[in-house]
């Protein structure tokens, strides 16, 4: 039993391990970059940080969207200018990595706009594919 336990301990511990401070940073640069496409009213940009797939899912107020190119479609749609897009924000509140090639994040959002100031509150699944890390799933309130 206790062979058992050592060995667990040992693989979680490897598991933990496998994530570099420049994972943590190159997420958040994923999410600065996406930050900084919206902020100059360039949505095909800001769509770098997701995995472009069709597989990719995004949840918002109307329920849930499958697929890349689907996805930009709707931000297109709900924010069709640079008005509408207005001044993005993102406050970091936790990144923590699942496994070695996985990682989730919880974040708030808030965006300055003319006549007004939405806010709220994302999740994040991000997954390292050929390399670079990429958001696979996010939900946003």
């Amino acid at each position: 039993m206790k062979k058992i336990l050592l060995l667990l301990l040992v693989a979680f511990a490897n598991t933990a391990m496998a994530q570099t401070p420049q994972d943590r940073v190159a997420i958040l640069k994923v999410l600065e970059n996406q930050r900084q496409g919206w902020n100059k009213g360039d949505m095909d940009s800001y769509m770098q940080g997701y995995w472009k797939s069709d597989s990719l899912l995004f949840v918002g107020k109307n329920g849930p969207t499958y697929g890349w190119q689907k996805t930009l479609d709707n931000y297109k749609k709900g924010y069709p200018d640079k008005s509408a897009m207005g001044f993005l924000t993102f406050g970091i509140k936790k990144v923590e990595f699942l496994a070695k090639d996985k990682a989730f994040v919880l974040g708030s959002w808030n965006l300055k706009r003319e006549k007004d100031e939405p806010k709220g509150y994302f999740t994040l699944l991000l997954r390292k594919i050929d390399g670079e890390w990429k958001v696979v799933v996010d939900h946003s309130s």
